[in-house]
Formats: C-alpha cells, sequence, structure tokens
C-alpha cells in the first residue's frame, strides 16, 4: 500500500512497485489508509509523514496495533526528531524526501526476502523437531514462532526488532557492529543512517524491560557495537 497525498510521487511509486510485479493499493488520507489496512492487509506499506486527516505517525501507531506490515515511512522533513518519532511508533525504515524510487524498491525487496515462521508450514512433529529456543536470563525466543516472552510474558515485537534480536543473539558474546547489523537485516545494499539501529535498540530494550546502563540483554560494546548480556 502506498500512502502518500502528492498524487503525482504516489503514482510514480506505484509505477515502479506495479513493474516489480506488486499489487497495489494507493490511498492519499491517513483515515482512509487505516481502514483499508484492515482490509487488505498489506505486506508493506510505504507511508508519507505528512498527511491530512491523520498524518503518518498516527497512521503507523494505529496498525501496529494490528498489523505487522512493513513500514517505510517517507518524510520532506530532514529533522532528526521526526525520523525518531516514526521509527519509535513501528516504522522499519526511512527515507527522507527526494529519494531515488530504485533506492526505495530495493529496500522493499531485501525486506520482504527476511526470513519469516514456516511452523505453519509443517507438521506439528517436524515443527517441534526443528524448533530453537534462545534462552538468556528471562527472555526466551522461540526463533521458529517469531515468538518472545520475558518471565513467561509475550512481547510484542515489531519485524525488525524481532530481527535484531535473532540476529544478536545467533552467537551470544560475539559483538556486532552497526554495519553487521544493517547488512544482516537491512541487506549490504542499505544505504542511510547506520543510527537506525541504535533506534530500534532503543526500541528493543524498552519493550524487554531493560537499559543500556543495565545490558541484562542487549550489552552497548561502546565503539564496536553490540552483543547479548547474560541476563542478570
Amino acid at each position: 500500500m502506498v500512502i502518500e497525498d502528492e498524487r503525482e510521487l504516489a503514482d510514480l511509486i506505484g509505477t515502479y512497485l506495479t513493474r516489480e510485479g506488486f499489487d497495489i493499493t494507493i490511498v492519499h488520507d491517513g483515515q482512509d489508509a487505516v481502514d483499508l489496512i484492515r482490509q487488505i492487509d498489506p505486506d508493506v506499506v510505504v507511508l508519507d509523514l505528512g498527511l491530512p486527516r491523520l498524518d503518518g505517525v498516527e497512521v503507523c501507531r494505529q496498525l501496529r496495533t494490528f498489523s505487522d506490515a512493513y513500514v517505510v515511512m517517507l518524510t520532506a522533513r530532514t529533522e532528526e526528531v521526526d525520523t525518531l518519532i516514526g521509527l519509535s511508533v513501528g516504522a522499519d525504515d526511512y527515507m527522507t524526501k527526494p529519494f531515488s524510487p530504485r533506492e526505495l524498491m530495493a529496500r522493499i525487496q531485501v525486506m520482504l526476502r527476511r526470513p519469516r515462521s514456516s511452523t505453519a508450514l509443517r507438521s506439528p512433529s517436524a515443527a517441534s523437531e526443528h524448533r530453537e529456543l534462545r534462552r538468556i536470563g528471562a527472555l526466551a525466543i522461540d526463533v521458529e514462532g517469531r515468538e518472545v516472552t520475558v518471565d513467561t510474558t509475550p512481547v510484542q515485537l515489531t519485524r525488525t526488532e524481532f530481527d535484531l534480536l535473532a540476529a544478536l543473539t545467533r552467537d551470544p558474546g560475539l559483538v556486532l557492529s552497526r554495519t553487521q547489523l544493517i547488512s544482516a537485516i537491512w541487506g549490504p545494499d542499505w544505504v542511510g543512517d547506520t543510527h537506525l539501529v541504535d533506534v530500534h535498540i532503543a526500541h528493543l530494550r524498552r519493550k524487554l524491560g531493560d537499559t543500556a546502563s543495565r545490558g541484562a540483554y542487549i550489552r552497548t560494546v561502546r565503539g564496536v557495537g553490540y552483543r547479548t548480556g547474560d541476563g542478570q
């Protein structure tokens, strides 16, 4: 779904997406977009920040209550605070106008190549046999089921937050740089500010009940990157 009130830009993005084989829906109004997302359940949402009736931040906030679609936020604003607000309500990535439609297509394709839970496609016995459960103290990560709990309480993560957590816990104790995390999750061809990782890490910590100073589940290695904690 393309949610953009600049009709020429919306049509241009739609043309590129159609060429890539996507079925697209174009919406020019924030409130209409929320209503339609409930109906069609899109895989990816390209979301402008400045929209009539409901702005992009509020659209993203509402859709995150019922949808796990990938969200790429578009903004003509260059202030960092706008980017932080957009990511804080669940956007996976952002692009600042003017941007290359080809780069947007590349980022969307990278998002859709991320592994998803395949448990539903297996028999119960096969799913149980291949299930991988990672534990760090009270934190439990069901990799196949893409479920996370802390003290057995479910934690709701966005796809990007889960992918970050999965990447960090794949090899406990290994320090991963921002660039390595970007490459693992957004793809090696991703171009943008690598501090995007820091913003998602901050949201992930908050949801897990962790802090940068405590580092129970995610520790900052100053000047290098991040690694898993020991759960304490």
